[in-house]
């Protein structure tokens, strides 16, 4: 028998997510917490949620979520009221949220790492009046807020409630179009904003990435992303609920205990964000690399040049991979496996996933307008800033934009007159290109990329190059502003290893890069700043630019034919705008 091709198993994933979500469409009260009732009917006690030292089958999770939704009724959390929820991974996290939502709550599901001012904006923008935390962060809960405060898991919401059936009386029912979530961008630049989501929404994906994960019973995905974001929290763990299988739920990532926990727990799928591989494939090698059963990895940011050794080293026989947001317009996904890619939409979908990308101009920030006023569509092969199409608020549709809790956050995200005067289309903030045969490729974020000698300059493409250097452990690369010049320049900080040598680096970027493209400044550090989900915090980076006073680290300049130390005569130069670069 002949392999399938790639692009007919590719067009099945398609029509499997397809009709996975047609069955949410003919359901319109089918909620997430309503489809785990159903899929306790069946299920029983087959696992759904494993945890560390705490676990739900399927009909224990049911009852748990009702005993919550009884509690949410007595506080009368319907209607779009909002509970803030803030805890670390666990079981529990999906049985407080499923059981408020049951019943026409919302939940804002915080960031557990946050302490201080920003912890005490996402409590505040929430519109919460009820605040349900994990007895481990009780303490880190700004006072004066006025919330009301409950204690997750024993002696808690749903302690004493009953877990049966609701009765008519007690069931609410919101339909899709109601509100579930408040899911909060990463806050790499700023503080986050929260982002309406609703019961369409985390049906959608949930019923999308079951088909194009071809979810069943029999799997079981290892998840030790966040749950309070939307790829850990709701599609990884959604499209195993709705598929009757489950979901094996760590608090966080360990390189070095990973393989032995997914072979210990008999995982088939892992959910992954790209720098996860990354850390995979720099650990030494291990005895259960290759004795798991998983058959797919499926997740976003894997770069092209750790896509065949992650998968090699491992044996995986599968990468699923994916572009969305939690309050994007469109989304794709790389059913055919080509590494690099973040997906493509086929010509059968192009219609319900209206998507394009248009020219950019990275000096203004905002996309390019011709004489006509409109945007001028980008050429394959050609960078620009990619935009999905926003459906009618009240259509059916997968590229709704629900927006976030600040109304003004909202309207900056909408760009109107594109194509046509009065269509609507949601920007990115991602720089991209299509190539010939329609695969879409992740350039830079908007503001990452800069130009320098009259050339725009991709930072994920210098930083791909760096970190391919011997003994170049990670890197962040961002431009800065030089006093005399116009734009602005490269500038490299980098977590060195062992073997790492600023000639070897200096000789490895002339081979690799253009001049302009090249790092004019390198910093040297002992670590770089992520959020969560392990995204770069460049803004305290670009703000403390080549200046060494302030930093300790020790910062080289690109001058007299290789990687020199920027000492106070050389600085004071440059500052004076006396050298020529």
């Amino acid at each position: 028998m002949s392999p399938v091709s790639p692009k007919l198993s590719a067009n099945k994933a398609w029509l499997r997510a397809l009709e996975r979500t047609r069955e949410v469409r003919r359901a319109s009260t089918l909620t997430l917490a309503v489809a785990v009732e159903a899929m306790a009917q069946v299920q029983g006690d087959a696992p759904a949620l494993i945890g560390e030292g705490e676990a739900f089958g399927y009909a224990e999770l049911a009852t748990r979520l009702r005993a919550y939704a009884r509690w949410a009724l007595e506080q009368g959390l319907v209607g779009g009221e909002v509970v803030a929820l803030l805890a670390p991974n666990r079981p529990e996290y999906l049985a407080c949220w499923l059981g408020v939502t049951r019943v026409g709550g919302v939940v804002a599901l915080i960031n557990s790492n946050l302490r201080g001012l920003a912890l005490e904006h996402c409590l505040k923008v929430s519109g919460a009046r009820h605040l349900i935390v994990d007895p481990e962060l009780a303490d880190e809960v700004p006072q004066g807020l006025g919330l009301r405060t409950w204690t997750l898991g024993a002696c808690g919401p749903a302690d004493g409630r009953s877990g049966a059936p609701l009765a008519p009386h007690e069931d609410p029912a919101p339909t899709l179009a109601e509100p579930a979530l408040l899911i909060y961008t990463s806050g790499t630049t700023g503080l986050p904003k929260a982002a309406h989501v609703s019961h369409h929404r985390v049906m959608m994906w949930s019923g999308w990435f079951a088909g194009m994960m071809d979810a069943t019973p029999d799997d079981r995905l290892y998840d030790c992303l966040p749950l309070y974001h939307s790829v850990g929290g709701v599609v990884a763990t959604g499209a195993m609920l709705v598929a009757g299988g489950s979901v094996v739920i760590r608090k966080r990532f360990s390189a070095s205990h990973f393989w032995a926990d997914v072979t210990e727990q008999g995982c088939t799928v892992f959910q992954y964000i790209g720098e996860l591989c990354r850390y995979l494939l720099a650990a030494p090698p291990g005895p259960n690399e290759r004795a798991h059963r998983l058959r797919l990895a499926c997740g976003n940011g894997l770069r092209g040049e750790v896509w065949r050794p992650f998968q090699d080293r491992f044996a995986i026989p599968q990468v699923l991979e994916f572009y969305a947001s939690t309050e994007g317009a469109f989304s794709l996904y790389n059913a055919e496996g080509e590494p690099g890619a973040i997906g493509r939409v086929p010509p059968f979908l192009a219609h319900r996933f209206p998507a394009a990308i248009v020219r950019f101009d990275p000096i203004a920030e905002r996309p390019v307008r011709g004489e006509d006023g409109l945007c001028i569509a980008c050429a394959r092969g050609e960078a620009g800033e990619a935009l999905g199409r926003i459906a009618a608020p009240d259509a059916d549709a997968a590229n709704r934009f629900e927006g976030y809790t600040d109304a003004g956050e909202s309207a900056r995200k909408v760009l109107r007159d594109v194509f046509e005067p009065g269509d609507a289309w949601l920007r990115t903030g991602d720089l991209m290109r299509q190539d010939a045969r329609g695969f879409w490729y992740f350039v830079d974020r908007v503001g990452d990329t800069f130009r320098w000698k009259g050339e725009n300059v991709a930072t994920s493409e210098v930083a791909a190059a760096v970190e391919a250097c011997a003994g170049v452990v990670e890197a962040c690369v961002y431009g800065v502003a030089v006093p005399g010049a116009d734009g602005r320049a490269g500038m490299a900080a980098v977590v060195a290893g062992e073997g790492f040598e600023l000639a070897r680096l200096h000789a490895h970027l002339a081979e690799r890069l253009p001049a302009y493209a090249r790092p004019l400044f390198v910093r040297l550090t002992d670590e770089l700043a992520t959020t969560e989900t392990f995204k770069l915090k460049k803004q305290a980076l670009v703000e403390a630019g080549f200046d060494p006073a302030r930093t300790r680290d020790p910062i080289y300049l690109d001058f007299g034919g290789g990687y020199t130390p920027l000492d106070g005569p050389l600085s004071a130069q440059l500052n004076g705008g006396r050298l020529r670069l």
